[in-house]
């Protein structure tokens, strides 16, 4: 890689609990960005700390599996999932929460005043969406965004 992660602008993914799509778009956006070369880094987070026996090891196996049959090398280890603290939006140059109609009202309760500063995408999570579909859509979104960044920083190089 050639430029410093120090260097890159930083996008923040969240989702409600930062184990599924925030982790599946953080993976994924950070393996094509690299591979375009635009100087922007995701992280990941969530808007709530509730678990549930759904929670098995530290990332979805959904993620997990979207990331291999789409060849995007992930850690061997993973890391558990990270709960949305205010220093994590200041940190940000951009964040996205990933369906509106879940993560606006998490917004409103947590962190009233950037409710209207965020990116508000409408990926439906494993309740509403086969993972195949959410996922599908999700890599869709990831890969619009790459596409913007890149003409971005075209545009003002």
């Amino acid at each position: 890689m050639s430029h410093v992660v120090d260097s890159h602008r930083k996008i923040l993914f969240l989702c409600t609990g930062n184990y599924y799509r925030s982790r599946f778009a953080e993976h994924l956006f950070n393996h094509l960005a690299d591979a375009r070369n635009i100087p922007w880094r995701a992280s990941s987070r969530g808007l709530s700390n509730d678990t549930g026996p759904w929670k098995v090891g530290p990332i979805s196996k959904f993620a997990i599996e979207g990331l291999q049959t789409r060849k995007v090398p992930a850690a061997e280890s993973h890391r558990e999932p990270v709960y949305c603290e205010e220093p994590d939006l200041h940190r940000a140059d951009l964040v996205i929460a990933l369906k509106e109609a879940e993560h606006r009202p998490l917004m409103l309760k947590r962190f009233a005043k950037w409710v209207e500063r965020i990116e508000y995408w409408h990926v439906h999570d494993i309740d509403v969406a086969h993972p195949v579909e959410a996922l599908a859509e999700l890599e869709q979104l990831v890969r619009g965004l790459v596409d913007r960044l890149a003409g971005q920083e075209r545009a003002s190089a």
